[in-house]
């Protein structure tokens, strides 16, 4: 796929700059290119520091300051979809089938996404989680418009191997019921990716105001609940996928869930569950 210049260029400086200027990426690659398009001040109201801060952070990348940057970006300013450059694209060769050369290009970037989020995502990090959904009172998952699919198969799963494993309700009244009765011994898993998600953000800050613990899976420019993990999980930036990064998040999924089951040893639950389901 082709790659956007402006959007490289940010995502490989982020883990080198102080937090302010993190957070400006953050707003930038969140909407890009639109983000970029108003006025330095309204983009540093977005990223909640001052209008100093991100004119040094276009100065520090070498764009001249934030004229230069709109510039630039408005040069190469791209509004289509992941998956419509996919269907768009012209196959390499006129003879192949059209849709030929996307599936390779697919193929390829799931492979690559695959291996490199395995490899973030080491046996240290997993029994940590592991751990923590083992000997939690309950476990709460949530994520935004795709990766909630991730936390309800992390649920679904996890039910299997123990008691008190939910989804977090979807209105904002039982919400608040769920997160009146959280505390210590609780855990939430949260899975948040670009574009982050304010719902969740929500959630999460009341959950950890009422210390509940959490585990955050999110993006290789990191949700801005970062701060508030206990155990964070960050996908490196190839797993950003064809399209999106749910196989990705899934195959971490994976991982948990099989470290979990090590540490619980739940045959006899799932020897009972698969009697009772014969029966229901």
């Amino acid at each position: 796929m082709e790659k956007d210049p402006i959007a490289d260029r940010l995502s490989a400086a982020y883990h080198e700059l102080p937090p302010g200027e993190r957070a400006i990426v953050r707003v930038l690659l969140d909407d890009h290119p639109f983000a970029a398009l108003g006025s330095l001040r309204a983009l540093a109201e977005r990223a909640g520091v001052s209008p100093p801060t991100a004119s040094r952070l276009f100065e520090r990348l070498g764009f001249g300051g934030f004229a230069g940057f709109q510039s630039a970006v408005r040069d190469g300013a791209r509004d289509r979809s992941r998956l419509l450059e996919y269907i768009t694209r012209p196959p390499g060769d006129p003879a192949e089938p059209v849709e030929a050369p996307h599936l390779r290009r697919a193929a390829e970037e799931l492979r690559a996404g695959l291996d490199g989020t395995l490899a973030a995502v080491d046996e240290p990090l997993c029994h940590r989680v592991a751990a923590l959904l083992a000997e939690a009172g309950a476990v709460w998952a949530l994520g935004g418009p795709l990766s909630e699919l991730a936390a309800e198969y992390l649920v679904r799963q996890l039910a299997s191997l123990r008691p008190g494993a939910r989804r977090v309700p979807e209105s904002a009244h039982a919400r608040a019921r769920t997160v009146l009765d959280l505390g210590p011994s609780d855990v939430v898993v949260a899975y948040d990716f670009r574009r982050y998600s304010s719902a969740t953000a929500a959630f999460v800050r009341a959950a950890r105001a009422h210390d509940a613990r959490l585990v955050l899976v999110t993006d290789a420019w990191e949700s801005p609940l970062a701060a508030e993990a206990e155990v964070l999980i960050r996908l490196p930036r190839e797993a950003a996928g064809p399209i999106a990064p749910l196989a990705h998040e899934i195959a971490v999924t994976e991982l948990l869930l099989v470290a979990t089951a090590a540490r619980l040893a739940p045959a006899r639950r799932l020897a009972e569950l698969d009697e009772l389901t014969q029966t229901l």
